[in-house]
């Protein structure tokens, strides 16, 4: 049971981070999220708990199992998005998903490049901020209960979706469908953040292959 100055400080946290997501994405008042998020992370638990474990930043039981789970989640990321958001975006808004991975088929370096971010910024980064930090704070409000992080869970996919308002509505749904995919990993997977970072970037290596082969259409 969690103690309730514990609880009010992880409230104070998800409200700032929550601020700091729309503040950036929507409104643009304040810098890129994921650096302060990402931060935040390694402070905030290495102060308040002593380390990194209780968000999952820590080895799998198995590497070959949270590989397996990655894949399997990546393909769902891909699948749903092709044949599930897509779809929907069209007859809603007339629109097609738009993308920030602007690969020629030619254009090799400007690839390279972007796996690079796709591993980093994104897989890691988006990992460690989302579903580590504001994913974990968020279920502390609710003493940690599996409720409580199924409802954290669904918070901040809703946040991730925002997180990507740049790409209008139809790019806030599908972002908001990937956190709840990546999202429910981190669940599934015992609340290692190792998954969902392998499925994470597995799934933006993967259009990132396609756009530079030339097989987007």
């Amino acid at each position: 049971m969690l103690t309730a100055p514990y609880r009010r400080i992880s409230l104070v946290e998800i409200a700032l981070g929550t601020f700091v997501v729309i503040g950036h994405n929507v409104f643009h008042i304040v810098p890129n999220e994921v650096p302060i998020l990402f931060a935040a992370f390694w402070v905030s638990f290495r102060l308040r708990d002593g380390g990194w474990r209780l968000p999952g930043l820590s080895r799998p039981k198995s590497w070959w199992k949270a590989l397996l789970l990655a894949i399997a989640a990546a393909a769902v990321l891909q699948l749903g998005s092709e044949f599930v958001i897509q779809p929907l975006a069209a007859h809603l808004w007339r629109a097609t998903l738009p993308t920030v991975l602007n690969v020629s088929a030619s254009d090799w370096k400007l690839a390279l490049r972007n796996l690079a971010l796709v591993w980093t910024f994104a897989a890691f980064g988006e990992e460690l901020s989302y579903r580590g930090y504001l994913l974990t704070r968020a279920a502390d409000l609710g003493n940690r209960s599996k409720l409580a992080y199924v409802a954290a869970m669904l918070y901040v996919a809703v946040l991730f979706g925002f997180g990507h308002f740049f790409k209008g509505p139809a790019g806030v749904v599908d972002s908001a469908y990937s956190g709840l995919v990546l999202g429910g990993l981190y669940l599934v997977s015992g609340r290692n953040l190792w998954a969902p970072i392998l499925a994470h970037g597995i799934s933006d290596t993967f259009a990132v292959v396609v756009i530079f082969m030339g097989w987007a259409t």
